[in-house]
Parts: structure tokens; sequence; C-alpha cells
């Protein structure tokens, strides 16, 4: 079955052993407290799930299995002659909860490559769709389309022991992470390039095809496409698209229909849809400030101008960490490597010395500092790629590495189906007026 699903399987019966004990011993123990602010703000900070592959700490930021963002790009192995790590990889990393050696990553490019057909029907699905289709709704629609091919669904159908679940969301995940480079890419192509397609180079890794396919032979492109797939592969358990792909994941639908939920999510303005509004803020800072490069005086004043009109500087915050964002320090280390003097880049790192200063005048501002999204479309537009309606599906494309890796651990450990317990308003006052009591359910 392939030695790293049988490690898969070694790891999940040893975890499954321990979750057994810590319920068997501690299920009754109280994590914390829930406040009546919480539970109208959105769950903000309840500890209500388990995800096994990444946890975001507030002043650390993401540590994927331990391992922070700088550990990764020194530890995980790399393509021959680069400096970023290769997504498959972190996969492994993910998966297993072990760093990879350099033949672990070649088996999984290799297995992902074999695995990377696409059936003729989906991209008939996609072109069916109108051109001035928003690309994340082609995505889903492909990834809908693709899950004819769901090993999980048919052996469901069939009746298959549920303990043997998690074999086949494993196969799903392989197949449907090796399929998502080819969809996006024909997406970009259809929707930007005429629909000139190219086909997949079955020589280069995971990212490397993936920029390939969507047109891109410069070697430093596919750099930023494995550091960019790497840093934006996870989050933890409670950002949107990771908690609908195990929300959706759990009531037993199969890994695309888990999946495609949680990048409809993803597309939401408040969540992956974000890298596109940063880029479109800057673009549009510039052009009123007549063009070219504005002092750090003309920016302070135009981030003002935006807060006065109760706007929010696009990349700046986050619902969990109090730092800057390991990710966005990441891309620009590699901007200060790969292309120092670009004239956006530059806007980025004045925008950067600017905004915390302002959003800390204000008190009310937890976290003034800039996140992932705050970054990634100047390294994109410096090699060609303008279109930034498109950059939520490139998220979308490394966060599968995340939220799929996380749904085989919740079918390896067997959770449960979804369903937290709901109240309404009057219940609220009737409970805060001592006249309710909080059921234990």
């Amino acid at each position: 079955m392939g030695y790293i699903k049988e490690k898969f399987k070694v790891k999940a019966d040893e975890l499954n052993a321990e979750v057994k004990d810590l319920l068997k011993n501690h299920g009754a123990t109280k994590i914390e407290d829930v406040t009546l602010a919480q539970v109208y703000q959105g769950m903000r900070g309840i500890t209500g799930l388990v995800t096994e592959t990444s946890l975001l700490d507030a002043n650390e930021g993401i540590r994927f299995r331990g391992y922070s963002i700088p550990e990764l790009r020194e530890a995980l192995p790399k393509a021959p002659g680069g400096a970023e790590p290769l997504p498959e990889g972190l996969f492994y990393l993910m998966l297993i909860g072990e760093l990879p050696g350099e033949a672990d990553v070649q088996y999984i490019s290799s297995l992902l490559g074999r695995r990377s057909h696409v059936p003729n029907h989906v991209f008939d699905a996609i072109e069916a769709l109108p051109i001035s289709t928003h690309p994340m709704t082609m995505f889903t629609v492909g990834i809908m389309a693709l899950q004819t091919e769901s090993v999980f669904a048919k052996a469901y159908a069939e009746g298959t022991n549920k303990k043997d679940y998690w074999s086949y969301v494993y196969e799903d995940t392989l197949n449907l992470i090796a399929r998502l480079p080819r969809i996006a890419a024909y997406i970009y192509r259809r929707k930007y390039k005429n629909g000139d397609h190219i086909q997949p180079n079955g020589m280069l890794d995971w990212a490397g095809n993936f920029a390939h396919m969507l047109g891109y032979s410069d070697e430093a492109f596919r750099e930023l496409m494995r550091l960019y797939m790497v840093i934006h592969a996870d989050h933890e358990g409670g950002n949107v698209s990771a908690h609908t792909t195990h929300l959706v994941g759990s009531a037993l639908s199969d890994p695309y229909l888990a999946f495609a939920a949680g990048m409809n999510g993803l597309a939401g303005p408040l969540h992956g849809l974000a890298n596109q509004e940063v880029i479109k803020w800057i673009l549009q800072m510039r052009e009123e400030l007549g063009g070219g490069m504005p002092t750090k005086d003309e920016i302070a004043a135009y981030v003002r101008k935006t807060l006065s009109e109760g706007k929010v500087v696009p990349g700046y915050g986050h619902a969990v960490l109090r730092k800057t964002d390991p990710r966005f320090t990441a891309q620009m280390e590699f901007a200060k490597a790969h292309l120092p003097n670009d004239e956006l880049v530059r806007i980025v790192w004045m925008v950067y010395e600017t905004v915390p200063p302002i959003l800390q005048e204000l008190g009310k501002v937890k976290n003034p500092w800039p996140n992932v999204d705050a970054h990634s479309g100047a390294l994109l537009v410096h090699y060609g790629l303008v279109e930034y309606e498109f950059y939520t599906v490139l998220f979308g494309v490394s966060r599968a590495l995340g939220v799929l890796a996380s749904l085989c651990w919740d079918r390896a450990l067997g959770l449960s189906l979804e369903r937290p317990k709901s109240v309404t308003t009057e219940w609220m006052k009737l409970f805060v007026n001592g006249k309710v009591e909080a059921s234990a359910e």
C-alpha cells in the first residue's frame, strides 16, 4: 500500500491509543470557560477543535508539527540547486509528524506525478462557465466535477468498515493534491492566456510543475511557488477554510466535497480573498499619489485617509497573531534575495514601516502588524502574474496540503460528527438573568 501510507497507519494507531487514554482518564476535564461575547463574536478563541498538523501561537506564529517557518526553510529538502523547501516535504511532516528525508520527498513527488491525470469532463465543466467567472468559482466547480473520482465515496457506498475510512480518504487526498495544480493552471491559462494551455512536465516537482503549467519558466518563480505553497499550507484548524473542510468531512462527505466547501470559505473577503485586496489597495494608493515611489509621509497620509473613511488597511492585523506574521517575514527575505530593487516590493516595505505605528495610535488594534497577505501580491506581480483575482486560487492549491492531511487524521482518529449546541438571543437573556441553566450537552 506504499510505505508512507503504512507509516501513517502506525502513527495513527499510536495516537488513537493515546486519545482513548486521554478520554478515559480526563474526559470530564474542563478546558476553559466561554463568555457570551465569544459566542456572539464568531466563537473567537474558544478551544473546540483538535488539529494535529499545525498550531498557531499568538507570539510565535505558526508551527507545523512543532517547527517554525524559519526552521522549515532550513530543514526541509529542497529542489536541486534550490534554496526553498519543497511542499511535498511539508505534507509528509504534517501527515507523519516527522521531518522527511530526500527519498521521502522524491517518493511523494513521483506519487503525485503518477496521480495527476485530470478527466476531460472536469475541463468541460470549467469550460461551461462564462469566461468572466471569478477564478475561485471555476476552481470549486473543477473540484466538484472531479468528485466523480472519489475512492472514499465508492467504498462507503459499498459498505466498507469504518475502521478503513482513513485509507480511502488518504487515497482521495493524494489524488486531489496531485490534480489541483493542473486544474488551477487550466483556469489561469483559459481566463488570462486565451486558452493556450501547457501540458505538465513530469520531470519537475509538484510546485515547479505548477509554475511550468502556469507558463513561468524562470527558476526564481519556481522557487517562489515552492515557498508560497509551504507558507500558505496550513494555519491550525480554526480558520474558515480548515474548519469548513473539517466540518463537512465530519459528516463523512468525501475529501472532494469537504475541500470544495473549504475553498468556498477561502473565497471570502475576510479570508483568502484578502490577498487580492492588498495589491489592489497598494496600486490604488500609488495611482492616487501620482505614480512612482511615494514618500513615507505620503503613505502615512494615505493610510490615515483610508482609516478615516471607515476602511481597513488590507494585509494588516490577524485574528490570533500578535506579532509580524512569520510568513510575511519569509517573503520579505525571499524578496531581499531575489528582487531587492523592485519598486512595488519597496513600497510594501515602506508600508510595513509606516502602518503599525499609526494603528498603534488608535489604541483599539490588538495586532498592528502585517500578515501573510501584505507581501505575496508584490512578489507575484514582479514575475508577471498580475492577475490578482487568481491569487486566492494559488492560496487554495497550497491550503490543500494542510487541510487534507488533517482530514486523513480526522478519519484515522475516528473523530465525531461536529455538532455544537446553539441557543437563541431570548435564551441568552433568560440565562444572564438566572432564569435558565446552561445545558451540559
